[in-house]
């Protein structure tokens, strides 16, 4: 008697169907095997972990994505709203003395009202979904630096524990990542508000016309949105001991992605927790993996980018062909069978771009020698890429094989690199934290796996470092309120444009500076605003104090990049002030030499790297470092500036 197997032409015909009914698991595994081939680290247990680690925040998010978008909808506050309830939780927990256990309910009420705000801009406003939930992107994102003034607040240890493991290997937010999904499975497949969205988002008319309440049920599934978020700022937030009121930014467009990924639709009606979970560790895997491979930050973006893209075209190939049917005969079996062969040429040809990228982009250096990881906050500024380099050049020099991250001015991403670095076995650390709070946690990771950590430019919050390299920032502020006040013969009217907030960067910088302009009463401070450290934006924010003020006689930036947007406003307008920035970048000097900025802070930003590198190694080879390594800051003005240049 032949079995069901022979009936249907053997086993291949089962498993390619199979693979072909499941493209984003198919595309993962693919991706595993692929890592798995090019780093000897990747397929460890404890690197495993780390990418379920990883993963845990946007798998979440997704979750609560995904009920909006089989609804037919779209959610871009989600990455707000997590910031937002983790800064409630912070807020109430640590500053007003509210019990966690009232505490925690409040920060998930707060998602939930978020969401309710977007579904009733929706069902009832009749607002598009997307100018909705973006207008709730903004708004989350405001209240939260209002809330804790730009500066992020400590979480309670009980709360902090949730970003710890049970036993000391199973972390708990991988717990709470399969929790959530099972929650998402039981409301899509066993409750009628699941049902709801499947009908909602597959004819949004004949569900209204079958006697759903189409208005009320937007209201509930947008409020699933938002008290998934509320878990996810949550879980963010526990991992760095801290709530960052600018954490998740842009996280919503990876929840989307990942739920795309894993195979539903942005037209509405199709959509599973699973695949949204495999869609999340597909994104996991792939910045784990590059990361691992020391694939520069700027290609990880493209590599990325190009695998999304892949994956949801094969799976949408798949869709359009009816899916993996049963084994028929005749000509529309035969067109069938045609179309799989072609996905799965796909599939293959996929798999070879990713290949084939990463061997491209992977580093030449060996690695025999010693390692050094080195986790800069951003390499979008050029204080840090002058750091970089500095530091790459004291690698060659000693020999040493230097791997580079850009952490994106993310907490959570340099959490997730100094993770990697301790799975690859570093031999040392540089890190330069984006905050010196959220930072804590994970070099307490690389304490107790005994690898010595170097800070350079800002320290490390409740952990150990093998010492210090930074320039003083706040004696830099104090330099430059001298300076402003001999410019302009103590006495005028002055901005500060701001950078970051929560930044300690900004802080210090900013504390200094006020510090420094008090004891010359005569100058006032008219305001002070936030331009994050871009010159576009501080060319904006210059343009628009400068009209709403009139005349001002000067500004101090609290980087070279608002200094030079600043100046390029002030020179639209044919105004004239003192413009004072900080960081000594070589643009920067080369505006002091041509008169265009007044004076730069210098921080000597490559000697800066040199030096973190050669106190890592020497920390590497168990030599006894000083606590802190200080790298002098210097007033250039015109007089001195060929002396930096």
């Amino acid at each position: 008697m032949a079995t069901d197997t022979e009936k249907s032409g053997g086993a291949w015909p089962a498993v390619r169907r199979f693979l072909l009914e499941n493209g984003a698991l198919t595309a993962l595994a693919l991706l595993v095997v692929v890592m798995s081939l090019l780093s000897g680290d990747f397929l460890t247990a404890q690197n495993l972990l780390n990418v379920g680690v990883q993963a845990a925040v946007i798998a979440v998010l997704a979750f609560g994505v995904t009920f909006v978008i089989i609804a037919g909808g779209i959610d871009l506050s989600v990455g707000s709203v997590a910031a937002l309830s983790a800064t409630v939780l912070a807020f109430l927990a640590t500053v007003e003395g509210v019990p966690v256990w009232l505490a925690l309910p409040l920060a998930a009420a707060t998602g939930a009202a978020c969401g309710l705000v977007n579904g009733a801009l929706v069902a009832y406003g009749k607002l598009p979904p997307f100018i909705a939930t973006l207008a709730m992107l903004s708004v989350g994102r405001g209240l939260s630096l209002v809330i804790s003034e730009g500066s992020p607040i400590a979480l309670p240890d009980s709360v902090a524990a949730l970003g710890g493991s049970i036993g000391g290997w199973l972390p708990v937010p991988v717990l709470i990542m399969v929790v959530m999904g099972l929650i998402t499975a039981v409301i899509l497949r066993r409750t009628f508000t699941g049902r709801a969205m499947y009908a909602i988002g597959g004819n949004e008319e004949a569900a209204r016309l079958s006697g759903i309440r189409v208005q009320r049920q937007k209201l509930g599934i947008y409020a699933l949105s938002g008290l998934f978020a509320a878990v996810a700022g949550v879980i963010l937030a526990s991992r760095l001991a801290s709530a960052q009121p600018q954490a998740a930014q842009g996280y919503e467009l990876d929840a989307i992605a990942a739920v795309v990924i894993g195979g539903a639709s942005l037209a509405g009606g199709v959509g599973t927790a699973f695949g949204t979970l495999i869609g999340a560790l597909i994104l996991a895997v792939l910045r784990n993996g590059l990361n691992l491979l020391s694939v520069s930050a700027f290609w990880q973006q493209v590599v990325i980018g190009v695998v999304i893209a892949l994956a949801v075209l094969f799976d949408t190939l798949r869709r359009r062909s009816g899916g993996a049917g049963g084994g028929g005969t005749g000509p529309g079996a035969a067109v069938s069978r045609g179309r799989r062969g072609v996905q799965l040429v796909i599939a293959a040809a996929a798999t070879a771009v990713v290949v084939g990228a990463l061997s491209f982009l992977l580093p030449n250096s060996s690695s025999d020698g010693p390692r050094v990881g080195m986790s800069v906050s951003t390499l979008n500024n050029p204080f840090f890429i002058q750091m970089r380099d500095g530091a790459q050049a004291e690698a060659d020099e000693a020999g040493v094989n230097l791997v580079v991250t850009d952490a994106q001015d993310d907490a959570s991403q340099q959490a997730d690199q100094v993770q990697n670095f301790i799975s690859t076995g570093v031999d040392a650390m540089v890190i330069n934290p984006v905050d010196s709070d959220a930072a804590g946690p994970p070099v307490v990771g690389a304490n107790n796996a005994e690898i010595p950590v170097v800070a350079a430019d800002r320290g490390v919050t409740d952990a150990e470092v093998a010492t210090l390299v930074a320039s003083d920032n706040v004696e830099g502020g104090r330099l430059a309120a001298r300076a402003m006040a001999e410019a302009l013969g103590e006495e005028g009217r002055i901005v500060i444009l701001q950078g970051t907030p929560g930044t300690s960067a900004s802080r210090e910088r900013g504390a200094g500076f006020e510090e420094g302009i008090a004891e010359f009463p005569d100058i006032e401070v008219v305001t002070k605003q936030n331009a994050d450290f871009d010159r576009s934006k501080g060319l904006d924010v210059m343009t628009n104090l400068s009209q709403a003020h009139g005349h001002l006689d000067g500004v101090f930036a609290e980087n070279d990049e608002m200094a030079l947007g600043a100046a390029a406003a002030l020179s639209s307008r044919g105004e004239e002030a003192v413009v004072i920035g900080f960081d000594g970048t070589p643009e920067g000097l080369e505006a002091v030499a041509d008169g265009v900025l007044h004076a730069s802070i210098a921080q000597q930003p490559a000697e800066l790297g040199r030096v973190a590198v050669r106190n890592a190694i020497a920390a590497a080879n168990g030599e006894a470092l000083e606590e802190t390594v200080m790298v002098p800051v210097e007033v250039v003005t015109e007089e001195n500036v060929e002396d930096f240049s």
